[in-house]
């Protein structure tokens, strides 16, 4: 299978948002906009709309489940010890650091589906739906508890308040208790959930920044080195471990080699950080992908 040719569609939209940012009149001030609704009304309709419309099996789905709980857990370790290494600690800004450790193991979930489903047809979709359902809510909660606790702002507020987590537990308990979409209105909520997949990857080459990257680079070289490298062989070596199927073994590989969110930035900015700076890593992963992705894909399998 042609991994870059499979991924070109998504790319190709992320590289028409940045050409239309940067050569056009659409420019930041209409895409922040956008970026808004994407990240608050779109993205956590299709979130929603991903858990709960096929009957969670969580007991046949509960080693893939586990091993990409693992992955970022394993992420998420590595990513809060960096300050901690002592190479490593003194190159570091504290406050950078909170606001950029998310890069390190969070994923996007706009590419995760697109690919999923061409990857792996309906059931691949409902794997990563199911990996999305039970991780962003955890990895957020990872993603906003340094930010808070260096700023002295309330944890347990800011997790209330993120629109993916409130999302995807809806999604979670509504599925679980047997509730479904209504015939009627699945046409919108597919519609919503094609444009939040469109204008959330266009959203993300608008938002590509460069400059910011040139403070903290050892920090960048860490969270990326984790995020496109350590992170697939990590789940490698726990696909082998679990004894996952071919089908869920390339879920978690392309699980652990996907992008980072595209809405770190927008998180880091929105609770007072460095948002230039994390959109700078943001950049760069999203180049990164299109290495990691298919060498996951290609070469561990």
């Amino acid at each position: 299978m042609n991994y870059a040719q499979l991924l070109f569609p998504d790319f190709s939209l992320i590289l028409c948002g940045y050409l239309l940012c940067r050569y056009t009149a659409l420019n930041r001030s209409v895409w922040q906009p956008a970026e808004s609704l994407v990240y608050y009304f779109l993205f956590p309709v299709l979130l929603f709309q991903s858990v709960v419309r096929s009957p969670l099996d969580l007991r046949a789905a509960s080693s893939l489940i586990s091993a990409g709980v693992l992955t970022g857990a394993i992420a998420i370790a590595l990513a809060y010890s960096l300050p901690h290494w002592p190479w490593m600690g003194r190159h570091i800004d504290r406050r950078d650091h909170a606001a950029s450790a998310q890069v390190a193991f969070r994923f996007n979930s706009f590419i995760a589906l697109a690919l999923a489903d061409r990857l792996a047809g309906p059931q691949g979709l409902l794997l990563i739906a199911v990996l999305i359902g039970v991780c962003v809510p955890l990895f957020n909660i990872a993603a906003v508890w340094p930010m808070a606790r260096h700023a002295q702002r309330g944890f347990a507020r800011e997790i209330m308040r993120n629109p993916l987590i409130i999302a995807t537990s809806c999604g979670l308990v509504a599925n679980l208790l047997g509730f479904s979409i209504p015939v009627w209105l699945e046409p919108t909520v597919s519609r919503i959930g094609a444009a939040s997949l469109a204008l959330g990857l266009m959203a993300a080459g608008a938002g590509m920044q460069f400059g910011s990257l040139a403070r903290g680079k050892a920090l960048a070289v860490a969270v990326l080195s984790i995020r496109h490298f350590v992170l697939p062989v990590v789940a490698w070596a726990l696909s082998r471990l679990f004894k996952l199927d071919a089908m869920q073994t390339t879920v978690l590989l392309a699980f652990s080699a996907l992008p980072t969110a595209s809405t770190c930035y927008v998180l880091a900015a929105r609770m007072g950080y460095n948002g230039s700076y994390v959109a700078g890593l943001v950049t760069l992963s999203t180049l990164l992908g299109l290495v990691s992705l298919p060498l996951a894909l290609g070469l561990l399998r």
